[in-house]
Parts: structure tokens; C-alpha cells; sequence
């Protein structure tokens, strides 16, 4: 994996004359990691950055996040040239789209019966975070004592374990969290691709320079969809077993990076 800032000058030539579609997610990305999804905090300077390069001829920008819909959109208030992504791409909506996948009377009633089993089986144990979101919902465990987190994993699995097996629902793991999606073939890589193939459309063909820039396990599956065709970038320390070329350290540095492409778009 490569620093992302030792590589400028050759990047920077690579952006030069580009229609660019940059893809973030949000948490961990955009704004920094907080003890509860509700604290979360973009900086502002890196608001003004999403509205300048929002606002460029050659440039389109889309959050993708695991958070619900509503959820990320209320994090980017006045913001509405943005394409947001919630539930890992189950949902879009933006300038000239929207969606929302059609789920089964079955997949609302297992997802119900487990909320309703964790919430009781998990009630005792401090820290533990269970977020609705409408068609998914998710574990927080990031607050929880360490000694305790193999008991709150062992009371997930052992309550979705018939219905994951039914294949009635699919089970993701991000960091710190656990989730509980629809059983479609759905994810990052697939919403960032199909946005893609939407804008090369859009542009008669013109060729469109894919940026992804995500930290999370979930933003694997966009690494990999943009391996041979985009620049993939990372953020936090290198890891091997990622599938992105290159990586950021921080939020911060995202935003000197967004700045960096905002003045070569100018």
C-alpha cells in the first residue's frame, strides 16, 4: 500500500483534464470515529470542500454509507448536488435518482423477531448499541468492556444462526459492528459500480476516473470493483489485506487530499 501524498506529482497528472466521480464514505472517513453513530461530526472545512467540488462541471461526488438513509443525508444539510448512499447501497437518492429495494414480508419479520430477541438477551450489558435502520439493522459494540464482547458475539450468532441459514437474511461485520442485511447480492462494490456505468452514460461514453476513499471493512468490496479502473484509497494505517492501492492516515488528511483535487479542478 502506498501514501497517498508521496505519489502526488504522478497522481496529479493522472486527475489533470479528468471527469472525476469520488465516492466517500462517511464515518471514519469524512468525519472521525465517535463513541456513538449520533456524535459523529463532520468539520466544517471539509464541508466547504464537498460544496466547492460538488458544485464543479467535472466532478460528482457520492457518500456511501452504512448508516440509513435519512441518517447520512441529515449529516449534509444545504448539500443537495450529492449523490447519498445509506444501508451499503440498499438505498440512493440524489440529483435525478432515487431507490429503494423491494424486501419480503418474510425478511421484515425475521429482522423484527431479531430485533426484538437481542434487545432482551442483550438488555444487561453496557455499551451495546442495536441501530434500526428501516430494512437493516446493527450492532454497536464499541463501547462495550472488552471481556464482554465474545458473550454480546456468541448471543448474536446464536440468534440469527436459523435464519442466516435459511438464507432469510445476510450477515456483514464492520469494524466494531455487526449487521443484519437482505439476502440480495448487494453491496459497496456493486452500488459503486452500477453509479459508474450511470455516469459514463450520462457523459456519451466520456471517460470517468472512479476515486474511492473508505476505511471500513464494508468499503473492501468497493476497493476490490475498483482495483483495475480507479484509484482506491484507504484510510488509517497500511494493511495488508487490503485491496486499495493506496492510503490516508486520518479524516484530516482526506480533507488535505478533497483540497488537493478541489485546486486542481479549479
Amino acid at each position: 500500500m502506498i501514501y497517498f501524498f508521496e505519489k502526488w506529482d504522478e497522481l496529479k497528472d493522472k486527475l489533470k483534464n479528468k471527469f472525476l466521480f469520488i465516492f466517500l464514505d462517511f464515518d471514519g472517513t469524512l468525519a472521525p470515529i465517535a463513541d456513538t453513530p449520533a456524535k459523529a461530526a463532520m468539520p466544517e472545512g471539509t464541508r466547504r470542500m464537498l460544496r466547492s467540488l460538488s458544485k464543479k462541471s467535472s466532478c460528482k461526488i457520492a457518500v456511501i454509507s452504512g448508516r440509513a438513509l435519512e441518517d447520512i443525508k441529515s449529516k449534509f444539510p444545504g448539500l443537495s448536488s450529492i449523490i447519498y448512499s445509506g444501508n451499503h447501497g440498499l438505498e440512493i437518492e440524489g440529483p435525478k435518482i432515487k431507490f429503494s429495494p423491494l424486501v419480503s414480508r418474510g425478511y421484515k419479520m425475521a429482522l423484527k423477531a431479531i430485533k426484538n430477541i437481542l434487545q432482551k438477551k442483550l438488555y444487561s450489558v453496557k455499551g451495546v448499541i442495536l441501530e434500526d435502520k428501516r430494512i437493516s439493522l446493527s450492532l454497536h459494540y464499541r463501547l462495550v468492556d472488552d471481556q464482554q464482547v465474545p458473550l454480546v458475539k456468541t448471543i448474536f450468532h446464536e440468534t440469527v444462526i436459523r435464519y442466516h441459514a435459511g438464507a432469510r437474511i445476510r450477515i456483514k461485520e464492520g469494524k466494531k459492528v455487526l449487521e443484519i442485511r437482505p439476502p440480495l447480492e448487494w453491496d459497496k462494490g456493486k452500488v459503486v459500480l452500477w453509479l459508474l456505468s450511470r455516469q459514463k452514460f450520462a457523459k456519451y461514453g466520456r471517460e470517468v476516473l472512479p476515486i474511492y476513499i473508505g476505511d471500513d471493512l464494508t468499503d473492501e468490496d468497493a476497493f476490490k470493483a475498483l482495483k483495475r479502473s480507479g484509484i482506491t484509497i484507504f484510510v488509517g494505517s497500511p494493511a495488508k489485506s487490503s485491496d486499495a492501492k493506496y492510503y490516508l492516515e486520518d479524516t484530516g488528511e482526506v480533507a488535505r487530499a478533497l483540497k488537493n483535487i478541489l485546486e486542481i479542478q479549479s
